[in-house]
């Protein structure tokens, strides 16, 4: 068997392993979110076509839910996109993080660059808590089997509840939103190696509820600078004693 077969094969069972993978907390939690993302789809008017090339483009559940907010709004289609753009630069610093964690000399850029369209809490978190363990040249085919399905398996079930809205009750598909939340908060914490990172989870818990009192369209943003400012403070602050 040549080399280049070698690599091949190697490369389709690490896929298959993030394949495999999908069948965690992480992503049954996410898939259940997407439930209730198909039934606010429909019922905000987006046809089920509209609603999929949604998913499979952006990506993004925080992402997604803005775009369908301009879209209720009765903004431009410019607008939206501007609004979307905007809410995924939150998805910039980790996806510098992530990027060193899975590249690869032996590979081309353009893997690259198709890699990091998967970067999102769920998919980025996974990667953090499992890729450090693999061998470099087994990282990207795990991480693109586990994405890849993770959104095919998104696509299936938010065609499902779009068909099948009327069989979830309105409260079912709002306590399926909170599920990812909840995990995001408790992924985020096991997955955190510094103290900084913990400081700024539990800022952001304090600062979260204040600003959305006193500043509910900027909440998210200036709890998360200001609370990751004084977590960065903090942190240095203690190295030092």
């Amino acid at each position: 068997m040549s080399p280049a077969s070698r690599e091949v094969e190697t490369d389709l069972v690490w896929f298959l392993r993030g394949v495999r993978a999908v069948l965690s907390a992480p992503a049954l939690i996410l898939i259940a979110t997407m439930v209730g993302y198909g039934g606010l789809a429909r019922e905000s008017g987006l046809a089920l076509s509209e609603t999929l090339v949604g998913v499979a483009l952006v990506w993004a559940l925080p992402s997604l839910l803005v775009m369908v907010s301009g879209i209720l709004s009765g903004a431009s289609l410019i607008a939206c996109m501007i609004a979307v753009a905007l809410s995924a630069v939150r998805l910039l610093p980790m996806t510098i993080a992530f990027v060193p964690l899975v590249r690869d000399p032996a590979r081309p850029r353009w893997q690259m660059f198709f890699v990091a369209h998967f970067v999102a809490v769920t998919a980025w978190v996974f990667a953090m808590m499992r890729l450090p363990s693999l061998e470099r040249e087994a990282r990207i085919p795990f991480f693109l089997g586990f994405a890849i399905s993770l959104v095919t398996a998104n696509l299936v079930f938010v065609a499902i509840a779009y068909q099948a809205l009327a069989a979830f009750p309105p409260v079912v598909a709002g306590a399926l939103f909170f599920m990812t939340p909840v995990y995001f908060l408790t992924a985020l914490w096991a997955a955190a190696r510094h103290h900084a990172d913990k400081l700024a989870m539990g800022a952001g818990l304090v600062l979260g509820p204040v600003f959305h009192w006193l500043e509910p369209q900027f909440d998210v943003l200036w709890a998360g600078l200001i609370g990751g400012t004084l977590a960065y403070i903090g942190a240095k602050l203690g190295a030092r004693t």
